[in-house]
């Protein structure tokens, strides 16, 4: 008979302390930039944010170096900013949602684009597509408020790929937290990641990637070859 296991709460660094954040669930919006909803074609007009997860545990740290993803030919990049949240709650107003944030990162969202293809030709959920191991990098958190503006970027072996502006969220923050509230009951430890400029891309085996938003430490990962 087996012993009841002992499982490790998945956690990400905090900037200049040595303790660090426990990560409970985390949460991402698609399509949350109007250039990237058109490149995937979708119409920009604000429509109401829709909401996908990944396990806690895709959470990878500043410096990793990944093996490639299986059952996949085609794994694409998509930078994002990461909020990260100290109280939670249901039914948030804007102003209450900005006062549930712990702090804010850069973070990756890596896709297996051909497997959501399939899912979306089928009518199948993404969960495949999005929530394998390590589909979520995120750097250490800076304490407070996210910026509500600043340069967003993504490169692949030094080539600049992915290049925005917070500005450019169709939904910001305080309203991305506020409408997800109203589907769950919003905890301390949950992660939300914000969606992504346009230029989504692949990325081969060997390759490097650096994510960075203005005023955050850069997020680099590489992949085995």
């Amino acid at each position: 008979m087996h012993s009841i296991p002992n499982i490790a709460v998945p956690t990400i660094a905090i900037e200049g302390s040595d303790a660090r954040f426990p990560v409970r669930r985390i949460f991402c919006v698609g399509q949350n930039y109007a250039d990237h909803a058109r490149e995937m074609g979708s119409d920009p007009d604000r429509a109401p944010p829709f909401f996908f997860t990944k396990p806690a545990d895709a959470v990878v740290a500043n410096g990793a170096v990944l093996p490639f993803p299986p059952r996949t030919d085609n794994l694409h990049h998509e930078v994002e900013l990461v909020v990260a949240l100290a109280s939670g709650g249901s039914d948030l107003s804007p102003d209450e949602a900005v006062q549930a944030v712990f702090g804010w990162t850069v973070g990756i969202d890596l896709t297996r684009r051909d497997l959501q293809a399939e899912a979306k030709k089928a009518g199948r959920p993404w969960d495949m597509a999005k929530g394998f191991d390590h589909s979520a990098p995120t750097g250490s958190l800076l304490r407070g408020t996210p910026p509500a503006k600043g340069a967003i970027r993504l490169s692949v072996d030094g080539e600049q790929r992915q290049s925005g502006d917070l500005s450019e969220m169709i939904w910001t923050v305080p309203e991305i937290i506020a409408t997800l509230s109203t589907f769950v009951v919003l905890a301390p430890g949950d992660l939300i990641f914000t969606g992504t400029p346009s230029g989504v891309g692949p990325i081969r085996k060997g390759q490097v990637v650096e994510a960075v938003i203005e005023g955050a430490a850069p997020l680099t990962l590489s992949f085995a070859t």
